[in-house]
């Protein structure tokens, strides 16, 4: 399986980039600038000691993949939403967007959407499946590649497959997805964004994460 990540030379991107890899799937990191997700993906290949990560555009990272990662900052999420609309016709689109101010920790809220997974869907249309995933993993835990994380993945949106799909994604990356159904609840899934940096403050931890007990270890 082919995963673009589009803006995948961030944090999140990256950290992201180097569990696949080192899981052993092909990894495109997209980013405006086709020389600095060369250069990233090299970088992470080294530390993963594979050539499974490659760099391109975000465009070109759409066009090649077979699932896309969107790991963009709020204020770019139409923007290149727009940008890779026809190239990821047909395919899945896991949304990691968050709409809060990195710098001030503020939720940003929308007239016309309670979520950035809605805002997605909108822009992309009903030819592209829609998930959320991935909002609640800081990337301090994300680039020990290496490292088991105790924390689940919350995925949500509108079809049950495409769910699935970013779950099975989740546990190459060496974390448990949990279904938690339709894009009703993406909303909540984002804000625990901020409220998890919160207390990661408050506790001086970068290990804050959520967690759903009584399930089973391995989710349907």
């Amino acid at each position: 399986m082919k995963i673009g990540i589009i803006g995948g030379t961030g944090r999140e991107g990256a950290g992201l980039a180097l569990r696949w890899g080192a899981s052993g799937e092909e990894v495109i990191i997209g980013s405006r600038d086709a020389g600095r997700a060369v250069e990233t993906a090299k970088r992470l290949n080294r530390l993963v000691s594979v050539a499974a990560i490659h760099g391109a555009l975000n465009q070109q990272a759409a066009i090649e993949a077979d699932v896309a990662v969107l790991t963009v900052p709020y204020a770019a999420h139409v923007a290149v939403l727009v940008e890779i609309k026809k190239a990821l016709r047909g395919k899945l689109l896991i949304d990691t967007t968050v709409p809060f101010d990195p710098k001030t920790h503020e939720w940003l809220p929308s007239i016309h959407y309670n979520s950035a997974l809605e805002e997605a869907q909108e822009v992309l249309g009903s030819g592209v499946r829609v998930v959320a995933a991935f909002q609640n993993i800081g990337f301090h835990l994300l680039k020990d590649f290496r490292r088991v994380i105790d924390c689940d993945v919350l995925v949500c949106g509108d079809d049950a497959d495409a769910r699935r799909l970013a779950c099975l994604l989740a546990e190459k990356a060496g974390l448990r997805g949990v279904d938690v159904g339709s894009s009703r609840h993406a909303g909540t899934v984002e804000r625990l964004t901020p409220l998890l940096m919160d207390l990661k403050r408050c506790y001086n931890t970068r290990a804050a994460g959520i967690r759903i007990t009584g399930l089973p270890e391995h989710t349907p």
